[in-house]
């Protein structure tokens, strides 16, 4: 999945019964901040999150670390219709995907590690600590062996690798030594399901003709 997969778009309303707990949201986006993502991994990928669905509530959540709030819990919902109380969907494209080892019988696992981290800050200083690695190999001094993970504040990726990583699943590291949304897309247990149709979306990256409405 380096770049666009061949898979199609569905509209949400459509996707959503197909969803499952512990898939993975893989987002591409068009700010300054994921343009850079995007640049560094030589990836169209720039933000991961991942899915719980809470039927109890009738809810699919979207847990994630995103700049200036850290690790939160959405509903994939506004993603698509009114991102960040935009009154718009999310500003790219958003797709789910899957990872062959996440099993049902580990997700009350995963929701415990994950929501027992909602709150705590964005790792602003592992985007730093990443920028400099990518700096050092630009001029030679390649860095191959991995960060330690950080325990208290997480990028986006890291967040997700940590989650998986208490159900056992891994993913691994870019070669460079850091976990970047991309690691997950070239995962090769992971396995794109569908885009999703973003609403209100004024840019097409996708497409229309292969959008499915239902």
């Amino acid at each position: 999945m380096e770049k666009l997969p061949s898979v199609k778009m569905k509209t949400y309303s459509t996707i959503r019964p197909e969803i499952q707990s512990g898939d993975i949201l893989l987002c591409s986006g068009n700010s300054a901040f994921s343009n850079m993502i995007q640049h560094t991994t030589k990836s169209m990928w720039s933000h991961v999150g991942f899915i719980l669905r809470l039927d109890i509530i009738d809810r699919i959540i979207v847990l994630e670390s995103v700049e200036s709030i850290g690790v939160r819990a959405v509903t994939l919902g506004s993603y698509v219709r009114d991102y960040n109380g935009t009154g718009k969907g999310y500003p790219g494209q958003i797709m789910v995907a899957r990872h062959a080892d996440v099993k049902p019988e580990n997700i009350i696992n995963l929701s415990h590690y994950a929501t027992g981290l909602l709150g705590y800050p964005y790792g602003t200083q592992e985007i730093l600590r990443i920028m400099t690695r990518i700096s050092m190999n630009n001029i030679g001094l390649n860095l191959t062996h991995p960060d330690a993970l950080p325990t208290r504040e997480f990028i986006c990726s890291e967040f997700a690798y940590v989650c998986f990583k208490s159900i056992g699943v891994e993913v691994e590291y870019d070669s460079l030594g850091f976990i970047a949304p991309a690691d997950f897309a070239r995962s090769p247990k992971v396995k794109p399901v569908n885009f999703i149709h973003v609403e209100n979306e004024e840019e097409n990256y996708i497409q229309p003709s292969i959008v499915e409405n239902v």
